[in-house]
């Protein structure tokens, strides 16, 4: 299958939309998407830039707009969720982690299960151990190589790549240099991927 390269954080609240959906939206597409976390906040703090936190009209609208999209996929998650997100740099370490070492991706759905569905903070115990010990993970393996130097080396160089290519938010998904930000532009990432135009045909 040919793939488009699906850049995330753990702690954005739009990529929830795009966890509950990715798997179906592959099987209907044919088109295989690469899961690529990255530390989307140390470049977000570059930019001096820390969305809806500090903006209640704006995050009012979010969890509105957020309620309407997720009704209109036929999800219905608990909402407003715990935001900010405590310890999101921590759970991009271990997704990211988990990516390496094969796990990454149920990882992440049952973080966003919990944080969304069952409004429980994801990254923070018990519910990180409990979600780690589920996948058949051992918590304490995976948060000492989760703060080891190799995966913050590594993860460190994945954000400095998605720095390179022009990210400055998530969910972004790149198709061959192009970037579609936002979990509404995955549509056009996918039309992109097969006719390198948005112009119908």
């Amino acid at each position: 299958m040919s793939e488009i390269d699906y850049w995330f954080t753990t702690g954005s609240t739009y990529n929830y939309l795009v966890v509950k959906r990715l798997d179906a939206i592959e099987k209907e597409t044919g088109i295989s998407f690469r899961w690529r976390p990255f530390s989307m906040w140390k470049i977000l703090r570059e930019m001096k830039h820390v969305p809806f936190a500090d903006k209640p009209a704006k995050a009012a609208y979010m969890w509105r707009d957020l309620q309407r999209r997720a009704q209109m996929f036929g999800l219905n998650p608990r909402i407003p969720a715990p935001y900010p997100a405590q310890q999101v740099p921590f759970g991009i370490q271990v997704a990211f982690l988990g990516m390496r070492e094969g796990w990454g991706k149920a990882f992440v759905k049952t973080s966003y299960d919990r944080w969304f569905d069952e409004g429980v903070e994801p990254y923070i115990d018990p519910c990180l151990s409990e979600t780690l010990a589920g996948l058949g993970q051992d918590p304490a393996r995976v948060i000492a190589a989760a703060n080891g130097e190799e995966n913050n080396r590594l993860l460190d160089a994945e954000t400095d790549l998605a720095r390179s290519l022009g990210l400055f938010g998530a969910p972004t998904f790149v198709v061959r240099g192009e970037l579609f930000w936002g979990h509404d532009r995955l549509d056009d990432a996918i039309q992109w991927h097969r006719h390198g135009t948005l112009t119908p045909r």
